[in-house]
């Protein structure tokens, strides 16, 4: 398994694409979420939206949807395909209605199925998304009041879409379910409001933090390179084997 990063910019970073990602897995791609600025890093990076085989959605966020209105139209009107989309069940509805409706609904086109292959996906279960590559979606804290989901891939590699620190959660993957990997999104300064904020995670005990690598981080994270402790940063662009 690899992934490479398309972004990993914060919802606010400029210098930095939507944190948003690119798994591959036996001859395989998956794209992790599809902020606005996706298409843009796609093309950019020379990779064809027909070379994307399945979407995984976390939660409905735009840094994390706002390019899926353009993956419909291309894949509908000029791919003339329906690629499997893979969200959460309780989110497939407010992925239509709150986010995409009002610009891809149309005279013939009334509902998300009509875009995509949607594919439920239920907390807690872990699925076949592509041959070799399984996903379980973890309810985690990111806004109060709306559901939002990270994913536990292959049981080994722990991905945050946007979470609130939780280190017992952490403790939990690594210590009793054997996670290796963890790409987390990072606040760079305090407080952590709705996302782990760098001076909490440097709390966590140094064999959790070898584990970490960064993302999801603002426009200055040039200036903490060396803090993050034992924590590396995610680079965007660059492809890492898990």
């Amino acid at each position: 398994m690899d992934i490479l990063m398309l972004g990993t910019g914060s919802a606010f970073a400029k210098t930095f694409y939507n944190n948003n990602a690119l798994v591959y897995s036996e001859g395989r791609t998956l794209l992790i979420d599809c902020g606005h600025t996706a298409p843009r890093a796609l093309h950019r990076l020379g990779i064809p939206l027909a070379d994307i085989d399945a979407i995984l959605v976390t939660h409905i966020h735009a840094d994390h949807v706002g390019g899926l209105e353009e993956l419909a139209f291309q894949y509908s009107l000029i791919y003339k395909t329906r690629k499997p989309l893979y969200v959460a069940d309780t989110l497939v509805s407010p992925l239509w209605e709150h986010t995409l409706r009002g610009g891809l609904q149309q005279e013939d086109n009334h509902s998300l199925e009509d875009y995509f292959d949607v594919r439920p996906l239920r907390e807690g279960e872990a699925a076949e998304l592509l041959p070799g590559l399984t996903a379980e979606l973890l309810r985690t804290e990111h806004i109060p009041g709306k559901k939002s989901y990270s994913v536990l891939l292959n049981g080994t590699f722990f991905y945050t879409a946007d979470m609130k620190f939780d280190p017992d959660l952490l403790r939990r993957l690594v210590y009793e379910r054997g996670v290796k990997t963890i790409f987390h999104d990072c606040q760079l300064h305090a407080p952590g409001t709705v996302h782990a904020c760098l001076p909490e995670l440097l709390t966590l005990p140094e064999d959790l933090q070898e584990r970490i690598r960064l993302m999801h981080y603002g426009d200055d994270q040039p200036n903490f390179i060396g803090r993050s402790g034992k924590m590396t940063f995610v680079e965007q662009h660059k492809r890492y084997t898990i």
